[in-house]
């Protein structure tokens, strides 16, 4: 059998690659591991169909599959020290009051060793499956249809499951840091937005899916620390209405017969997302566009109403739930976006989001927030089919860290050759739009979001009659 040597890439770093890489060279103290970054990089960009350290020597002149893998183990450097100082790089060249998209995706894995690696819903999978998840934050530029889009990954994080973070020898084996804990996906999450602002990374809102914003705890630390935020929610999503709220305040405690004490004060009425999505007037909706797709424009049908988030029905049982029950939680007043097909199309189901933004935001700028997670999508896409990112095949922790923060190196390489060649054609980065149409704000206080004639998303109308609360929890 004739056999046919590999074509080898150019033992020269590609002159573009070597400059990108110039400024990092400062955290590789030692030559051979600044040559491995190079070259393990050139093979990440490469289109080789599996991008591990054996598949990247054998097609990447000038490097072995040990030095390969002695850059994941034992070389020394910080993943994290990389992370950041790519990251600053990046913010200098951004404009602010963009977004902070968190997600995570999974690798999927065949045997049981791998760091993480445990049978575990992936939205990849679409399943419950064998794989590692991984949480990450990307930043997305809020810019106008007119300008492409720029986004770059900001960090990312292993979510370690609990049967791994109690199991001394599987973490020993694993090579876990001591300090790494047992946390949930949020708490991950809110580690990453911390280490996002503690980077000088310029979001002005945070937006993640329902995985997140169904977690009363995320959002509640979310609005500890101030930020702005637009989360997916389920259907059975708990909200109370304003008025409600209000009205239970404002009711003085019922007696117990005899000479009891008063009852404590019972909160608002519990509300599921749907529900109070099914009983909103069709002229409550209005049908939004924001922005071009691939097959043209994404366009669905948007209400928003005013609510708390909340959690803890005020009858449970055969108790009632006073508003010192621990499971009783009522949030700041906030947004429900509530999304629908178009009127004949049915593939689409409904969705529902939950923002904490002013009464007087635009409900184009509550569906663009809320759509903007298409970008963190479209960088695991990318990264899995472009620069290896699900293509690890170590064990370790630290490898695999190592290993996301090259990838991710790698993707922000792309990122910029894309900007500076749309720059050389375009001439410069465009000012950020203002999305301060005065046609897209509702009126100050408005319950709804509403529609009216005219413009493609409108100002509340005065005079119309918006319908009770009452109306809408029958």
């Amino acid at each position: 059998m004739i056999t046919f040597p590999v074509p080898k890439a150019a033992p020269t770093p590609l002159p573009e690659l070597a400059a990108y890489l110039a400024p990092f060279a400062g955290l590789f103290r030692r030559v051979q591991s600044r040559q491995s970054l190079e070259r393990y990089l050139t093979g990440l960009l490469t289109d080789l169909p599996h991008k591990t350290a054996d598949t990247i020597a054998a097609a990447v002149a000038g490097t072995s599959t040990e030095r390969l893998q002695h850059l994941l183990t034992d070389a020394d450097w910080d993943a994290t020290a990389l992370d950041q100082a790519r990251v600053a790089g990046l913010v200098a060249q951004s404009p602010a009051g963009g977004v902070l998209v968190l997600d995570d995706t999974g690798l999927a894995k065949q045997g049981t060793h791998s760091v993480g690696v445990d049978r575990q819903y992936s939205g990849t999978l679409g399943k419950v499956g064998n794989c590692q998840l991984v949480v990450s934050a990307e930043y997305v530029v809020a810019q106008d249809a007119s300008v492409p889009a720029w986004h770059w990954p900001v960090s990312a994080g292993l979510f370690l499951p609990r049967v791994w973070a109690e199991d001394a020898e599987r973490r020993q084996r694993a090579h876990v840091p001591e300090t790494v804990a047992y946390q949930t996906k949020p708490e991950i999450a809110l580690a990453l937005v911390d280490q996002a602002s503690a980077w000088g990374v310029p979001f002005a809102a945070v937006v993640a899916d329902a995985g997140y914003g169904d977690n009363p705890n995320f959002l509640d630390a979310l609005e500890e620390r101030t930020l702005t935020y637009v989360c997916a929610v389920a259907s059975t999503f708990g909200l109370r209405l304003p008025a409600e709220v209000a009205a239970a305040a404002a009711a003085p405690p019922s007696r117990r017969p005899g000479r009891g004490r008063p009852k404590l004060p019972r909160p608002a009425p519990l509300h599921p997302a749907k529900a109070l999505s099914e009983v909103l007037p069709e002229d409550a909706w209005q049908t939004v566009t924001w922005r071009e797709g691939t097959k043209g424009p994404m366009r669905k049908q948007f209400a928003a109403l005013r609510a708390h988030w909340a959690t803890g029905s005020p009858v449970a049982g055969r108790s009632e739930r006073s508003t010192s029950h621990p499971r009783v939680q009522t949030g700041p007043e906030g947004w429900l976006l509530c999304e629908r097909p178009l009127p004949g199309e049915t593939a689409e189901k409904p969705k529902w989001y939950y923002a904490n933004l002013p009464a007087d935001t635009p409900v184009l700028v509550l569906v663009q927030l809320a759509h903007s997670r298409w970008a963190v999508e479209q960088f695991y896409e990318e990264s899995k089919g472009e620069c290896g990112l699900d293509h690890y095949q170590g064990r370790r922790w630290d490898g695999l860290h190592r290993h996301l923060a090259l990838v991710m190196l790698a993707d922000s390489f792309l990122v910029l050759q894309r900007l500076a060649a749309w720059r050389e054609s375009e001439g410069g980065f465009p000012p950020l739009s203002s999305g301060k149409d005065a046609a897209c704000y509702p009126s100050t206080g408005a319950d709804l979001a509403d529609a009216g004639p005219g413009a493609l998303v409108h100002r509340h109308r005065p005079t119309q009659d918006v319908p009770p609360s009452t109306e809408l929890t029958k």
